[in-house]
């Protein structure tokens, strides 16, 4: 069975890459759109396997578990998590070279949107003209995110959530006994997110600490959310991802999901998904996490005036 018909859902998007790969007309540059979890490295991995290894075998399972020289990786580096022009160049030298082993080479580019500039103009040339059976895969979590220059030269296919029933399912048979219908209500079918947290203990936490918040949110708890806050304020990743899981949970309340078992009111849920998310943008800049997390913990903890 080819790697892409393993993909959970989103059966036009497999149906489309599956019929151009098999009449030959594929695009050299694929760009998969999908919010985080939905699965678009997944399915740049999936399109990598059937590309290189149609028949399937070792090297597909080689480049579905990462582990394929044909694949060459570009994402973001540092603190600004942009992708630098000193790597694209990098991987342009390389995929000149001859292949290893296959049909050619894939290179993926996990967050498109994290190219600048220079490392856009320096991706440019190679999409322009690219070498004889590369393909490049391109990710990002939406089309409006990716530089137009870069956006024009690809082909683009979107990524959904899947069904909230069928990510239960799946979660079911890959985390027996563990309550799956729970998760899978948490994340909006967000298999990939929901499975990384069922399978990472330090994701669990996160969750745990984001449930906590989101209860004293509801309460207007100022000072037990200040107190939970002040664990993160010296590790800006760590904030980051906490305030993920807290929108995340804040979506799931907006959803109303009984399954989901957030306890938070819609009106506040709202409130907070704003708020959490101009302070994710601020924690990506130089601004003080103390400062963005003292001021984060006033504003979704504030009396909400009556419509």
């Amino acid at each position: 069975m080819q790697a892409l018909f393993s993909i959970i859902g989103n059966d036009a998007l497999k149906e489309s890459l599956s019929a151009a790969l098999a009449a030959g007309r594929l695009s050299h540059s694929i760009l998969l759109c999908g919010e985080q979890g939905t699965g678009a490295g997944y399915a740049a991995r999936c399109l990598a396997a059937d590309y290189l290894y149609p028949e399937g075998g070792d090297g597909a399972r080689m480049v579905l578990s990462g582990q394929s020289p044909e694949c060459l990786t570009l994402e973001g580096e540092g603190a600004s998590g942009e992708i630098r022009v000193e790597r694209v160049r990098e991987v342009r030298r390389a995929v000149f070279n001859t292949a290893l082993s296959a049909k050619g080479r894939v290179v993926f580019i996990k967050g498109a949107h994290r190219l600048n500039e220079a490392s856009a103009n320096a991706l440019l040339k190679v999409l322009e003209e690219p070498p004889e059976g590369v393909l490049f895969v391109l990710t990002s979590p939406g089309e409006a995110n990716v530089m137009a220059t870069i956006r024009s030269r690809c082909c683009i296919y979107t990524l959904a959530p899947v069904p909230q029933a069928a990510c239960a399912q799946y979660l079911e048979r890959s985390f027996p006994g563990q309550d799956a219908a729970r998760y899978a209500a948490l994340f909006g079918g967000r298999i990939g997110t929901a499975k990384r947290c069922m399978e990472d203990p330090v994701q669990r936490a996160f969750l745990r600490d984001a449930m906590q918040a989101v209860q004293w949110i509801e309460n207007k708890d100022r000072y037990s959310i200040l107190v939970l806050f002040a664990k993160y304020e010296t590790d800006r990743a760590k904030a980051q991802t906490l305030l993920r899981f807290v929108r995340t949970l804040c979506s799931a309340a907006l959803r109303e999901s009984a399954q989901a078992g957030v306890p938070l009111s819609p009106k506040r849920a709202g409130v907070c998904i704003e708020a959490a998310g101009r302070a994710l943008q601020l924690l990506a800049g130089n601004v003080s996490s103390k400062l963005v997390l003292t001021n984060l913990a006033g504003q979704i903890t504030r009396e909400i005036p009556a419509e």
